[in-house]
Parts: C-alpha cells; sequence; structure tokens
C-alpha cells in the first residue's frame, strides 16, 4: 500500500486517482499520522440508482420514470399460449446474450 501526504494528494491528485482506479490502495496521512485510505470501490457496492445511471448512460438499460399500479403484483398474468416468450429467452441463453 503507497501512502501519500495531503500536500502530495493535492498535487498530483489525478496519478494517485489512476492507480486507485488500477487497484492500489492509498493510504493518507496527516503531518505523519495515517488518517484515511483510498480504494477502489467494486460494482457490487455501488448503490443501486448510481449503477443503474452508469447502465443507462451506456445506452445498456431504460430506467423507468413512473411508478408501477398499486395493484400490479396481483394482476392477472398475460397468457403466451405459444410460448413465444419462453422460446425468445432460450434463443437468447443459445447465442450468449
Amino acid at each position: 500500500m503507497q501512502a501519500a501526504s495531503i500536500s502530495e494528494l493535492k498535487t498530483s491528485a489525478s496519478e494517485y486517482l489512476s492507480k486507485v482506479k488500477a487497484g492500489a490502495e492509498i493510504l493518507l496521512t496527516d503531518r505523519g499520522n495515517p488518517f484515511a485510505k483510498i480504494i477502489r470501490l467494486h460494482r457490487s457496492e455501488l448503490p443501486a440508482d448510481i449503477y443503474m445511471a452508469q447502465l443507462e448512460q451506456r445506452g445498456l438499460a431504460r430506467v423507468g420514470k413512473s411508478a408501477l399500479p398499486a395493484d400490479f403484483l396481483s394482476m392477472p398474468r398475460p397468457l403466451d399460449r405459444e410460448g413465444l416468450a419462453l422460446k425468445a429467452l432460450l434463443e437468447e441463453r443459445e447465442d450468449g446474450r
């Protein structure tokens, strides 16, 4: 783990943050006394709303803009007598998507 003083961090912030993005941990010191650590966040540690916003920015998801109806979970499911939804899901799995 690399240590850096506050003044070093101020003058070379982008350099230290690049190291953190690459997986390094930086121990911050104030007058030689450690007081904080900068570490990279893993995807599982991101709050869901931030993660969804990132996916939406990259065009990988669309976040709904309205709430579901109050009785949504008790509504009858649509019928798929021909099994088209299952067929599409299985095809997607075979394609590796």
